[in-house]
């Protein structure tokens, strides 16, 4: 099965991200900045073709602990990931994120 899983059974690279948020930054509050970051992840579906899969979740919970964005992405290999990275739109978001981000957490990883 050919899912964001598993690519016909073959490995694919899992790109997760969170952020912690500051509450106030690019005057915004930190639940609209959420959301620019939401709408502008997403938009790269339409821009990037390396992307395999990308969603992006805000956090409803309050918890000290918890972070305030996630993104989960796939891609079929390394280079992908590279490309997407490296890409200029994938850029431009990440250079907001950076102004409004209090921390950050990432993990990359293969499936079997």
């Amino acid at each position: 099965m050919n899912n964001f899983f598993t690519q016909g059974g073959a490995p694919v690279i899992k790109h997760v991200v969170m952020w912690k948020l500051k509450d106030f930054a690019e005057e915004a509050d930190k639940a609209r900045n959420a959301k620019r970051i939401k709408i502008e992840l997403e938009a790269l579906k339409n821009t990037i073709p390396q992307i395999f899969h990308l969603e992006v979740g805000i956090n409803f919970l309050g918890s000290d602990a918890a972070y305030d964005v996630v993104l989960f992405s796939v891609f079929k290999n390394e280079k992908d990931l590279e490309l997407y990275q490296n890409h200029p739109d994938h850029r431009a978001v990440a250079e907001f994120i950076g102004k409004v981000k209090e921390d950050r957490a990432v993990v990359d990883y293969k499936t079997l």
